[in-house]
């Protein structure tokens, strides 16, 4: 019977769903080596080398340590911002920053934050400078300089990190770093992909594509939901598939820039930006060939990128235009053949680099200056807006700008637009030029969410406080309907929590949750407001980050979610809250024998120097001649006073 039952198991397999890995022949994934196809970051707590220790206790300084590594000469700005942990700056906190060829701006919520790198700072901070060139220096000298260290976290390719403050007493003494360290207490990082991989068919003739994620099973993993934001470039054809494996329970909440492409994912998913009701996926294969063989049966003969990456709860794909790189130096290069007059030369080279990006509410210009070296002869001495008070910012590296839209000389036009001009000052040897760039500006139609301390809703932050009233604000600009525009939904959702309901259909929800008078709407744009209270549930702990989301929608079921990612930062919980550590034990122990001791001694010494004064009178042995010796004898041997004495006479 053998032999006759073996011919089935092809067609078996195929109606089971599970495609025939054989059919992954003649595709073997290569590491890109060129332009990538794509740009992939996540975020993770899990750093490649790392440690912490408790031997900064007795210290004046919590000192933490971010050794930073990259596989490419990084393009981009490192953000780093410190969070006060539960003693609010209690103590000077120290940054060492490693962080060669690269730029980085700090933000810390501590005054007194002290920093020592060797990396160009931006916005005008400080530091003192860095001498290594190895992670056992780097370490030796923060060990000697400040007699110990906190945390030290080595970070490869990040784009942005968060560093919570704060120390823990059941730490070991020293910090010895162990690979693949998880760093969750005290840090969340974002770091790009740079491990991508590539195939195709070789008899292929087909252009259809597939991009393929694989999360890495962890499990120890809680994570129960991934948001996944990808970007398109404007030409992007719709012949492509976006394949996403995971674990089957997981959810995956998508929001599309500019996209049209499929998807198909393990366990559920959704696409916010397009119809937002969870959709079912599929039973996919867990391994590198049987994903190949999955895209092939769905006639994707290209796999254009394969990214295998640990888990996550966040993922930003931007899917690039082939050759990208080498069109804008081809459009470029000729500029500086040619020979154009100095007005003309930057006005082309800002209107094809487009620096400029806006929200409903700012405007944000952001030029590399090394994109500005094809510009011959020409220095940049200085970059502001139509109204040249508001003058760009600027380090070894970037020219950066950033306003209100209400401010800087802008103007809103219609359909979502905003205008101005840059005001660029250049210098040819000893003469100084002024070159004007008018541009337009998109406003996103989309809906944006900011987090803020008080209701006076004027600077927006990314922290939230445990058991403080916080104030959330929606806005959206939409022009053609504006009254049609309501707030469906707000929801806090926080790692290992029951999400919280904060808002719906325009009234509050949750515990502790008020919805407030906004201003009124102008120029098609609506702005809703609430507060809220954030609290632990008992016997819960507090997570190092959350998410609020948010939902508004039009009368015609067209939606529009956004979600705001922020810290968590509690001020009643104390970070040590793994107890006491053997020197504090032993110091509470010897105070209290000492407490003891002492306060015997005083008692004793009251005891003296207070009890009665007739146990001090020695007894007489001789009686006076005068009285009578039997009288006497019987008085004299019990015991004699003058009182006693007195009263015989």
């Amino acid at each position: 019977m053998a032999p006759r039952t073996a011919p089935l198991l092809p067609l078996l397999l195929a109606l089971l769903g599970h495609p025939d890995p054989g059919r992954a022949e003649g595709c073997d994934l290569q590491p890109v080596t060129g332009e990538s196809p794509i740009a992939l970051s996540y975020t993770t707590s899990t750093v490649p080398r790392g440690c912490v220790s408790s031997g900064s206790l007795g210290s004046d300084h919590e000192v933490h340590v971010l050794s930073v590594k990259w596989s490419k000469t990084p393009a981009v700005l490192l953000t780093v911002s410190i969070t006060p942990g539960a003693d609010a700056c209690s103590r000077s906190p120290v940054l060492i920053l490693f962080c060669a060829r690269c730029s980085a701006n700090i933000t810390s919520q501590c005054p007194h934050l002290l920093i020592h790198t060797d990396a160009h700072l931006f916005s005008g901070s400080t530091a003192e400078p860095l001498m290594a060139s190895s992670e056992e220096e780097l370490l030796n000298w923060a060990q000697s300089t400040y007699r110990g260290i906190t945390s030290y976290s080595e970070l490869r390719d990040p784009r942005w990190v968060q560093l919570r403050l704060g120390e823990d007493a059941s730490s070991p003494p020293n910090c010895i770093p162990q690979n693949h360290f998880n760093a969750m207490l005290h840090l969340e990082t974002e770091v790009f992909f740079h491990g991508v991989k590539s195939c195709s068919r070789g008899d292929t003739q087909s252009t259809r594509a597939a991009h393929i994620i694989h999360l890495q099973p962890e499990p120890s993993s809680l994570i129960t939901e991934v948001n996944l934001s990808l970007s398109c470039p404007e030409n992007h054809v719709s012949n492509q598939i976006l394949i996403l494996q995971s674990r089957a329970n997981l959810t995956w909440s998508l929001s599309f820039k500019k996209c049209n492409i499929q998807v198909m994912a393990s366990g559920n998913y959704k696409i916010m930006t397009i119809f937002p009701t969870l959709l079912p996926g599929e039973l996919l294969p867990d391994t590198e060939q049987g994903l190949i063989a999955k895209a092939f049966e769905k006639n994707y003969s290209i796999i254009a990128s394969y990214s295998a990456i640990p888990a996550t709860t966040s993922i930003s794909m931007e899917i690039q235009e082939n050759k990208t790189a080498k069109k804008v130096t081809e459009m470029i290069t000729p500029m500086t053949r040619l020979t154009p007059t100095p007005e003309l030369q930057p006005h082309q080279l800002l209107l094809l680099l487009k620096p400029w990006t806006c929200t409903d509410e700012t405007m944000e210009i952001t030029i590399i200056k090394s994109h500005l070296k094809v510009i011959k002869d020409l220095d940049i001495k200085d970059i502001t807006l139509r109204d040249i008070s508001c003058q760009a910012e600027k380090n070894a590296t970037h020219f950066m700008l950033k306003s209100p839209l209400s401010h800087c000389g802008t103007l809103l036009g219609g359909r979502g637009y905003a205008n101005n001009e840059l005001l660029i000052k250049l210098s040819k040897g000893t003469e100084l030029q002024d070159i004007r760039v008018a541009f337009q500006c998109e406003i996103p139609r989309e809906l944006f969410l900011r987090l803020f301390p008080t209701a006076a809703f004027e600077v927006p932050q990314t922290e939230l406080e445990v058991n403080k009233e916080a104030f959330l604000q929606a806005s959206m600009l939409w022009d053609d309907h504006p009254a049609d525009l309501q707030l469906k939904d707000c929801w806090l959702v926080a790692p290992g929590q029951e999400p919280v309901l904060l808002v719906q259909g325009g009234e509050a929800r949750g515990a502790g949750v008020a919805v407030l008078e906004g201003p009124p709407s102008s120029h098609g744009r609506k702005i809703w407001r609430f507060r809220f209270t954030y609290a632990v549930p008992e016997g819960g702990r507090t997570p190092f980050s959350a998410i609020l989301k948010c939902k508004a929608g039009l009368q015609n079921n067209t939606n529009f979610e956004k979600v705001l990612k922020v810290t968590v930062k509690d001020t009643w919980q104390p970070p040590n809250s793994h107890g006491l550590g053997l020197a504090a034990v032993l110091g509470i122990t010897f105070g209290a024998f000492l407490i003891g001791a002492l306060l015997t001694a005083g008692l004793w010494c009251i005891y003296s120097r207070t009890r009665p004064i007739s146990k001090l009178q020695p007894v007489s042995s001789t009686a006076p001649a005068s009285e009578s010796s039997s009288t006497n004898h019987s008085i004299g041997s019990t015991q004699s006073t003058p009182c006693s004495t007195s009263s015989m006479a």
